[in-house]
């Protein structure tokens, strides 16, 4: 075990040295300084770093005995190896799992290794890498950079929390000489970043007790405009305390400033917000009315935005009282906070409520353009199958392109009026199968656009089930209800099913054109079950089907290319076969 921890170390100091040129030349020149290694010794560990890198990299040498878990993938290591380069794995081996009695190699979790940061599967990779062979990979471009075309990469979001992720993993699993490394990038990045990209650097510099590091951030924010709710909301109190005390010195003859900070210190601002914490919008309300404090003067919006729950944002707007495009102090709407949040179910009710999604920052960003910043190309470029939920990063950028694009005259319901009857009961089947097609062929869309009519609060839908004999039948009568009572109950679910169609025609064009051509097309929704059927009609609905899954792919495609996504033109495509009906998924790749 000693051998493999002398080699282990200096393969890093071959690298080390490799990466100095002839430096050492110079120091072996000094009577003092050990003779300088020679060539043969450079190849020789470079031949063992290879060697020993196969273990990772290539099947046939694995001869693991252990498995970490990192984001669901299951990666084996060696644990000889790993105790011998740190202190913290000889200790942890030492102890063996939760599991170590049971069958098979122990197992352990890296969310239960790394309580206090989150480590990657990239680049807890390039961390093993370095474990085993002492050479420091560089980082892979899908997980380090962001979707934005026009950002050089340097100090983004993407790429200040992949290195964030190498701290963690280098402090936590005690790799002092690779730690010192990742201090100096994320160093470098502290005065270059976003201030709200510098947070997570001072979070992990504190959690990993890099006082220079920590002390470095706390400078920036403290000379930031960051406000002091931010700072109280974001940063341990002790942190917290020491940039609100840097900036009173700062400020302690700037009465404007004392001023602006007793503001935001305000009671009964913090009160709405402690109320807001707890979910509790009914009683901001009676804070609101028992002061002379708004909404706006709380900036209550922008700070449930930021923290709350989506159900909650929606509760504040019901308030009617928000200013939707009010600039807090650093000159950010609340369209900019939630453009940060990357939440679809936040960033829809403000765009339906009029935020302006062309509105800048003092920096010239837009909402979407602070969404690219933000949003990794493996995160952007995931399930994009068709029938598959879109992932929330790339249906955040796409709902925020299309709001932009959006003209003057928004989407109407005109169609619906146009083919089929004035009868409660048609009509009414008519949108539930619409909407349940939606929800087979577009999931993450359809679902946005319920949440946002409040259609989940309405009676459970029907749709498609109904025709296959479920319950739930809009014609199934309930003796104990009253005739008008029953009209009003459906009246009030046709108004959420319409309004759920209104939210799809303005989000979800592309979307919307497929399904407006395929019920047109297909008015008998109960007919359209695969396996139902003699032969000659089971093959006539799976031909329609098979026309449907290639509607479906082009409005897929549409929504890439009117977004400039040629990225996804490369990506090989996939589909399913409709064995079992409309329940198959059928999204593929452009």
């Amino acid at each position: 075990m000693d051998n493999v921890n002398e080699l282990s170390s200096s393969l890093s100091f071959a690298s080390s040295n490799l990466s100095n040129g002839s430096s050492s030349n110079h120091a072996s020149a000094s009577a003092s300084s050990p003779p300088a290694p020679s060539i043969e010794h450079y190849l020789s560990l470079s031949k063992l770093s290879d060697n020993l890198e196969r273990l990772l990299l290539d099947p046939e040498f694995d001869y693991s005995d252990a498995e970490i878990v990192v984001e669901g993938n299951t990666v084996g290591v060696n644990r000889c190896i790993l105790a011998s380069r740190s202190q913290f794995f000889q200790e942890l081996f030492r102890k063996g799992s939760d599991d170590s009695n049971k069958e098979g190699k122990p197992r352990y979790l890296m969310s239960e290794l790394v309580p206090n940061g989150g480590v990657g599967y990239e680049a807890f990779e390039v961390f093993l890498n370095y474990l085993y062979t002492g050479k420091l990979n560089p980082s892979r471009r899908e997980v380090s950079t962001c979707v934005d075309d026009g950002c050089p990469h340097d100090a983004c979001g993407p790429a200040i929390n992949y290195v964030v992720e190498l701290m963690y993993a280098s402090s936590t699993f005690q790799m002092k000489e690779l730690v010192q490394l990742v201090q100096r990038r994320l160093s470098n990045f502290v005065e270059k970043a976003l201030i709200e990209d510098v947070i997570p650097i001072l979070i992990a510099a504190f959690h990993c007790q890099l006082s220079q590091l920590l002390s470095h951030c706390i400078q920036r924010i403290a000379r930031s405009d960051l406000d002091n709710m931010a700072i109280g909301k974001e940063f341990p109190h002790e942190v917290s305390n020491d940039i609100k005390s840097l900036r009173l010195k700062s400020h302690e003859n700037d009465e404007s400033s004392m001023m602006e900070i007793e503001l935001i210190e305000d009671k009964r601002i913090r009160r709405i917000h402690k109320a807001l914490d707890s979910d509790d919008v009914e009683l901001v309300g009676l804070l609101l009315k028992e002061s002379d404090i708004t909404l706006d003067d709380a900036y209550a919006l922008h700070y449930a935005v930021a923290y709350c729950d989506p159900k909650v944002v929606k509760e504040v707007l019901s308030l009617g009282e928000a200013n939707l495009n009010l600039r807090n102090s650093r000159g950010h709407t609340v369209l900019h906070v939630a453009a940060r949040r990357k939440l679809p179910a936040v960033l829809v009710p403000l765009l339906d409520r009029g935020a302006s999604a062309l509105e800048t920052t003092s920096d010239g960003q837009t909402p979407v353009a602070i969404c690219r910043r933000l949003t990794r190309p493996k995160d952007f470029l995931e399930n994009t199958k068709q029938g598959q939920e879109s992932n929330k990063d790339r249906l955040c950028i796409e709902l925020l392109e299309r709001e932009m694009r959006r003209n003057s005259i928004s989407g109407n319901v005109s169609i619906i009026s146009e083919v089929i009857p004035d009868d409660l009961h048609v009509r009414l089947d008519y949108l539930e199968n619409r909407v349940a097609f939606a929800r087979l062929l577009f999931p993450a869309e359809a679902k946005l656009a319920m949440e946002m009519a409040d259609a989940h609060s309405t009676s459970v839908y029907t749709g498609l089930a109904a025709s296959r004999g479920s319950s739930g039948n809009l014609r199934e009568v309930d003796l104990n209800e009253t005739p008008s009572g029953r009209t009003k109950r459906l009246q009030i679910r046709m108004q959420a099913l319409i309004k759920t169609v209104k939210m799809g025609r303005r989000f979800f064009p592309n979307c919307s054109e497929v399904l407006d051509k395929f019920l047109d097309d297909e008015m008998d929704m109960a007919d359209f079950i695969l396996d139902k059927g003699t032969p000659e009609e089971q093959r006539i609905k799976r031909m329609r089907f098979l026309e449907l899954k290639d509607d479906v792919q082009k409005a897929f495609c549409k929504d890439m290319a009117e977004n400039n996504r040629s990225v996804l033109s490369a990506s090989s495509s996939s589909s399913s076969s409709p064995k079992d009906g409309v329940n198959h998924k059928v999204r593929r790749r452009c």
